[in-house]
Parts: structure tokens; C-alpha cells; sequence
């Protein structure tokens, strides 16, 4: 029998409490070198859904496993449907202050780097340089026979000729880009193969239930090696794929701050966490910095 990958955690009493105040991120981004991990929290102001905050997309939806996917023919026409659907709405989103309070932070040189474990481009969408994307992204295109990678808007464009009028009305888009058909509205969804060898198509990103790559993994660990101090912005760091850099940081002595209005997974790591919301509470924090966060990227 397969095992469901982890979805949820429910906090213990003997957390520590959430607080208002900025000063300790302001203070550590004095300092410079600050590692960012930033969660689906961070992009929620520009319309995308989290997982697991008030309304998050968990309470309805079971997100895609990776074993799932690559079980069925059907499990996949389902997954194709919805995600072409979402990523009509899912590739409108735009950057929030957030994202960039976290771009103008990284060109004041205030940051070592940025990991996210979001799938939107947002970071990169608003000028922040050299982030690892944890978890993939939506704009890439994987194959799982050849390995070939291509552009997520040529495999739009393949998925619009093969199901013209495809247009249902989707009920939500989740923070994966899958947005929430019936069977009923998946109908017949055609599924495209891949161009190079007719294999299987799947989004270049890490399904739940599916491992970080180890490289990967290892430039993380190189990024919190480095740094100063760990910023944690808006991730219940539910699963270990986020959790274990905080252990790594706190392990090592770093500071760890975690900007997330509800109790996470690694509060019992952190020096503190601030219970603001995250576009309110960066643009602050960049205003007492002196730095503008509406300026140009050069």
C-alpha cells in the first residue's frame, strides 16, 4: 500500500507566541547575509492560494502525488486539464510587496540568497538574482522518458490546438496551478506527448511525494552554511523538504526568524516569529532600513 505523503501537522501548545515586532528582522538584515526561505505564504497577496493558512487550499483539495501521476493515463489526463485551466489564471499573477521587499533587500546586499519553495517565478518575475527554486518551477516542462525540458507556455500552446473550446469554469487554482474541475468538466481532455521521443510530460516541478534532487538539496545546504542568519517568510514548514534548513541553521547557531501569521512547524528553532502579514510587514521593515522597495531594478 502506498503512503500518503504529509500534508498536514497540527501545533502543539508549547509553542512559543507569534509577535508584532520587527525589530530582530530588522536587525539581522543590518547585519547582511541573510539566507530567505520563503513559502506559498509570501505569494497569497498577489492571488495565489496557500496550502495551509485560514482558507488554504488544503481544506478542499489533496494535492497531485508524484505516485498518482505516474500511475494512470487518467490520473494524468485529470492533472493536464486542471493545470492547463490554472495556469491561464496562474500565469497572470503578478509580484506582490513582498516579493519586493525581497529584491530590493537582495540589491542592497543584505541577502546570501534566496530559496523558495514556490513554483510561481515570482522571485525572479520582480528582479531577485540567483534563487534556487526547491520545489522546480511551473514554466518548465519536463519528460520523464528523455529527459528533454521545454518552455510550459509550447506545451500551452500544443494543449490549446488538441482541445479547442476547452473552457470550463474552475471552482478555485490551488498553489500548485491545479485548479478544481469535476470529472465531469475533465471530460475527454487530450493529452499531448512529448515532441522529442512521445514520452510522458510532466511540470518540472517536485510533486508531493516525489524527492528534492540531492544537488539540489546540497546547494541549500551550501546557502545556509554560509549565511548569517535564516529569514523564514510565509512556509508552515510542514514538510521536512523546508523544515530541515531551519534545523540545519539552528544547529549551527544562526539566528532563524520566521515572518508567518499562524504557528509553524519550526517556531521551536526560531529566535522569534513575527504574526504580520508579509507584504505589511517587509515593506516596514525596508521603510526602517531606509530602502525603497518600489525602485527599479538596474
Amino acid at each position: 500500500m502506498r503512503m500518503r505523503p504529509t500534508l498536514s501537522w497540527i501545533p502543539s501548545g508549547d509553542l512559543p507566541p507569534g509577535t508584532t515586532d520587527l525589530e530582530p528582522v530588522a536587525a539581522a538584515l543590518r547585519t547582511g547575509g541573510v539566507l530567505v526561505l520563503s513559502g506559498a505564504g509570501i505569494s497569497t497577496e498577489s492571488g495565489i492560494p496557500d496550502y495551509r493558512g485560514e482558507g488554504g487550499s488544503l481544506r478542499r483539495h489533496t494535492p497531485m502525488t508524484y505516485q498518482d501521476f505516474t500511475a494512470t493515463a487518467q490520473a494524468r489526463r485529470r492533472y493536464w486539464a486542471r493545470s492547463h485551466l490554472g495556469w491561464r489564471t496562474f500565469g497572470r499573477a503578478r509580484p506582490n510587496d513582498g516579493h519586493r521587499a525581497v529584491a530590493a533587500f537582495g540589491r542592497h546586499g543584505l541577502l546570501s540568497g534566496v530559496i523558495t519553495q514556490n513554483v510561481d517565478g515570482l522571485h525572479q518575475a520582480v528582479g531577485s538574482q540567483g534563487v534556487v527554486e526547491l520545489h522546480g518551477g511551473l514554466d518548465r516542462v519536463v519528460c520523464l522518458s528523455c529527459g528533454d525540458r521545454t518552455p510550459r507556455r509550447e506545451l500551452a500552446r500544443l494543449l490549446e490546438e488538441a482541445n479547442p473550446g476547452f473552457a470550463p469554469v474552475a471552482a478555485a487554482v490551488n498553489p500548485d496551478g491545479d485548479a478544481d474541475l469535476t470529472d465531469e468538466q475533465v471530460g475527454d481532455f487530450h493529452v499531448v506527448p512529448c515532441t522529442v521521443c512521445g514520452g510522458v510530460l510532466k511540470p518540472d516541478v517536485v510533486f508531493f511525494g516525489e524527492s528534492v534532487p540531492p544537488s539540489r538539496v546540497e546547494e541549500c545546504r551550501r546557502l545556509v552554511r554560509e549565511a548569517t542568519s535564516l529569514l523564514v517568510l510565509g512556509s508552515s514548514l510542514t514538510v521536512m523538504s523546508g523544515l530541515r534548513f531551519v534545523r540545519q541553521a539552528a544547529d549551527a547557531g544562526k539566528p532563524v526568524l520566521i515572518v508567518n501569521r499562524d504557528a509553524t512547524r519550526g517556531d521551536r528553532h526560531a529566535l522569534t516569529r513575527v504574526a504580520l502579514p508579509l507584504g505589511t510587514a517587509l515593506t516596514t521593515v525596508a521603510d526602517r532600513l531606509g530602502i525603497p522597495v518600489d525602485e527599479v531594478a538596474a
